[in-house]
């Protein structure tokens, strides 16, 4: 099932059909679909009808779309990678042009990872506040269409213009941890994954397997602390700043004053406060036999680090 109404979905759709055909995969049904939003209606219908496998392809938001009805079901979720970011692709290790995709999906090695859940709904990679919701804002399907790549870079650099800060409080609902308060904050991320907005890490050693959320908060009293912040934005290392907090932890709240909208894998789906917790192992994905993901799937808890 792809998303054709991205820039070549439709040509994305034929190959990628036929190229799975060719390895021997008994495709039951294809779907090209033209309205994203049917897409979790049909996936929810391939899930009820006992469906073993779902091969989709889109962006993040695609594939976010549809968590809720593969969480804890029985497909496997194989990825065609066709997005403008694909950061759940590139956390798993999936390559992303259409022929190396299909090998992956052809050798169907299986593993299971964890998604973020946002009160009853899942995602698969950051929920955020701030600068990555102003971000949304500017990061419209114009500008995705004629920048390719780069607009999310783009993007960026006008929501910094237009950020303004709030304050925020962090409490823990397992008390493993006393409330946090912060103010002059610019950006607030929940990140169940390791990428968002297009290759950006949320902090060095995140992952879709370590069964734990990363939480990290930017303060930014002046522009140019901002700017020194998101120079590091593609390695994770802002994380260790004087300006930024950064904690591990399996579930937190988020209240913010004034309440804010909450980006949730690039579509803006709620407002603070919000609840987030790791459901631990919920989707089945097919990687790459030589992927982290495969060498990490059979691993033990990783320990939690401290409150930065």
């Amino acid at each position: 099932m792809v998303n054709t109404r991205s820039r070549t979905g439709e040509r994305d759709f034929r190959t990628a059909r036929q190229l799975l055909l060719d390895r021997g995969l008994p495709l039951t049904s294809t779907f090209g679909i033209d309205d994203p939003a049917r897409i979790p209606e049909v996936v929810q219908e391939l899930v009820r009808s006992g469906t073993d496998l779902v091969v989709l392809g889109g962006g993040d938001g695609t594939i976010s779309a549809v968590v809720d009805h593969l969480a804890d079901q029985l497909p496997v979720l194989g990825i065609l990678p066709l997005g403008t970011a694909n950061d759940f692709a590139r956390t798993l290790g999936i390559p992303t042009t259409v022929a190396a995709a299909c090998e992956v999906i052809a050798q169907h090695h299986v593993v299971d990872v964890d998604l973020g859940v946002m009160g009853t709904n899942y995602f698969a990679n950051v929920a955020s506040v701030g600068l990555s919701v102003t971000t949304t804002e500017v990061l419209t399907d114009r500008l995705k269409r004629r920048a390719g790549r780069l607009a999310y870079p783009i993007a960026v650099l006008g929501a910094v213009r237009r950020q303004r800060p709030f304050s925020a409080m962090f409490t823990f609902p397992d008390g493993s941890r006393d409330p946090i308060e912060l103010d002059q904050l610019v950006q607030i991320a929940v990140g169940n994954g390791r990428h968002y907005g297009g290759g950006n890490v949320v902090a060095p050693d995140a992952g879709l397997d370590d069964h734990a959320l990363d939480v990290y908060a930017i303060r930014a009293e002046r522009r140019r602390d901002l700017t020194a912040v998101l120079r590091s934005f593609r390695s994770g290392a802002f994380v260790h700043r004087d300006n930024v907090t950064h904690l591990v932890t399996r579930s937190v709240t988020v209240t913010t004053e004034p309440p804010l909208p909450v980006n949730v894998d690039g579509e803006l789906v709620a407002r603070t406060p919000q609840e987030f917790h790791v459901a631990r192992n919920a989707l089945r994905v097919l990687v790459p036999v030589d992927s982290t993901a495969a060498r990490l799937d059979a691993g033990q808890d990783p320990p939690m680090p401290r409150i930065r």
